[in-house]
């Protein structure tokens, strides 16, 4: 699965380097710059890749747009406050398996695929079991773009509403996948990594789902693989300590 992730890029200039108009200025009234998140949970808004039509008839472009963490179906219910009424997990991952036919995702595998940048996910390998036969503390590794540039995740997006005029929250998800090579031996799921050459294909909103890409591991061969702090555990910790690599000996800081 992935759960916690880290961006580090300003969404204004990730939108002039993918080519693609930045719609995420306009979803807030901070005039503040938006800040490196190195330890994004579920739930956090983040930015997300889309490819839209301005007008029925013209030509698709990519837009950048901020999005909350945790997709929500257009048929999920409004509790009397306004908010989403959450029965069940969280949906901030979807399967590549079952995503065109689960009844939660399979419209928007349709239509409303997108693209979840990020400088890497953390994923946590389980600890070997004590002599007491107690499972050891899990060990967390931050897998990301050895070449220092982000990684695109495919995923998916979805418009919910609490009533019919009201305004629109957009939520999303990280489709994942079983892992490979050395990623495997973390944990045995991965997101869906999609390369540069195929996000016009992945984000179409005109064409169906390519099963390829959804069978596929993108841009496995950029991916590296380091230990880094349990500090990590905490998502009140957040800052660049936490993708740094592993401390040999014991960690300085305290644990929240």
């Amino acid at each position: 699965m992935c759960g916690r992730f880290a961006v580090t890029t300003d969404p204004a200039l990730l939108a002039e380097k993918i080519k693609a108009i930045d719609e995420t200025i306009a979803a807030t009234e901070s005039t503040d710059p938006p800040q490196p998140n190195f330890n994004v949970a579920p739930t956090t808004t983040i930015s997300s890749v889309v490819k839209r039509h301005t007008e029925p008839d013209d030509e698709s472009t990519r837009r950048l747009r901020s999005m909350r963490w945790g997709l929500l179906p257009p048929w999920v219910k409004a509790k009397a406050d306004g908010s989403p009424e959450t029965k069940g997990p969280l949906l901030i991952n979807a399967r590549a398996e079952t995503v065109t036919t689960s009844a939660a995702f399979r419209a928007a595998a349709k239509t409303k695929r997108c693209l979840i940048p990020m400088d890497g996910w953390y994923e946590w390998r389980p600890g070997a079991e004590t002599a007491d036969g107690k499972k050891g503390a899990k060990t967390p590794f931050f897998m990301h773009g050895a070449d220092g540039e982000p990684l695109f995740m495919g995923g998916l997006w979805s418009t919910w509403r609490p009533a019919k005029d009201a305004a629109p929250l957009l939520t999303c998800t990280i489709i994942t996948t079983e892992s490979a090579g050395p990623l495997a031996e973390i944990h045995d799921r991965m997101p869906l990594s999609i390369s540069e050459c195929d996000w016009d294909r992945w984000l179409d909103p005109d064409a169906p789902m390519d099963d390829g890409l959804l069978r596929g591991h993108g841009d496995l061969d950029r991916i590296a693989v380091r230990e880094v702090s349990r500090l990590v555990n905490s998502i009140r910790n957040n800052g660049p300590e936490l993708i740094e690599p592993a401390e040999p000996r014991a960690e300085q800081g305290t644990l929240l």
